[in-house]
């Protein structure tokens, strides 16, 4: 079965709760083991990447990520094409809540020409690896004026047998209050939706704005690998 078959039997006003209610929500089971190795299996080839980044060299945390080239590999450019218009209808929703003007096109392949005139050209979609020790300080994956409101990552190494640690990570700050964090436990092959940037929240006077973030715990043995996919491209 293709991934935009798998992403049409899911239950996706369930979905939209879930990442309504906690600002992620997790595709169970999205690829195959197979899969998971041939992607993983990717980071030691470099032709297929346009940059190498080892986050201690910039305070990111400790660990390293490539960025893929165009043309992305079948199986990744196909999940970003077929993911892409369900959560574009849930970034679509977001932006009325919030009076926003910004509207979000139906296919991804149109989002990426309104990236591509504002001058961000370079793919996000990104493959990373932790070792012993690595780990991911919170952040934001924002790359220029254009930001899709949200991203997605899949696991592809398996918890308990590939490594241990390496919880994926996310915290919401909302206005006058503490952070509070949310710890999504996933298999290989789960795939976790989350906000990139803002979400809004229902409160007593309407819908308003909170910031999220998100990382990975420090790796306590073994290699982990992970596919993020960005919609938006970089400048």
């Amino acid at each position: 079965m293709d991934i935009e078959s798998r992403l049409a039997g899911r239950d996706w006003p369930a979905i939209t709760d879930q990442i309504d209610a906690h600002g992620c929500a997790v595709l169970d089971g999205l690829l195959t083991a197979d899969e998971c190795r041939d992607l993983a299996a990717l980071y030691s080839e470099p032709q297929h990447f346009r940059s190498h980044i080892q986050m201690a060299r910039h305070g990111f945390g400790r660990g390293e990520y490539r960025y893929f080239r165009y043309p992305l590999p079948p199986l990744l450019a196909g999940m970003r094409a077929a993911l892409y218009p369900p959560l574009a209808r849930i970034a679509n929703g977001w932006a009325g809540r919030l009076d926003q003007a910004t509207r979000y096109p139906a296919s991804h392949a149109e989002f990426l020409d309104q990236c591509h005139a504002a001058g961000q050209t370079r793919p996000t979609p990104l493959l990373l690896q932790y070792v012993t020790g690595d780990f991911n300080c919170l952040h934001q994956d924002l790359y220029g004026a254009l930001a899709f409101p949200l991203q997605v990552a899949a696991l592809l190494s398996k918890p308990g047998q590939d490594f241990s640690g390496g919880e994926f990570v996310l915290t919401e700050q909302r206005p006058r209050m503490q952070s509070r964090a949310e710890v999504v436990a996933l298999d290989r092959g789960d795939a976790v939706i989350f906000a990139v940037h803002t979400r809004p929240v229902r409160g007593s006077r309407g819908d308003y704005r909170v910031n999220l973030r998100h990382g990975v715990s420090r790796l306590r043995g073994g290699m982990r690998h992970t596919l993020g996919i960005i919609f938006h491209d970089a400048t």
